[in-house]
């Protein structure tokens, strides 16, 4: 006969097992169901990334001197606009 300790082990794995059963189930309909990335949206996510913050980066954070964002090459501005 199992002790109960080992009785609570098993609902306690089958408990964590249903749980993370409905955590699939909610990110597949969450998936299904979830705006679909246009170029519009492309575009406001960038630019939004782009702004500037009125926070000085956290020391080490800093981009080094000379960085150039690849939005702002001459071949990605190329590329985008032969989409």
């Amino acid at each position: 006969m199992r002790s109960k300790t080992a009785n609570r082990g098993a609902i306690s794995q089958y408990n964590v097992a249903v749980a993370e059963k409905l955590v699939h189930l909610q990110y597949d309909e969450w998936l299904a169901t979830r705006p679909k990335p246009t170029a519009a949206r492309i575009s406001k996510a960038l630019a939004i990334l782009d702004q500037s913050t009125q926070n000085a980066p956290d020391p080490g954070d800093e981009l080094p001197d000379g960085y150039v964002s690849i939005r702002n090459t001459d071949e990605y501005k190329q590329a985008a606009s032969a989409k």
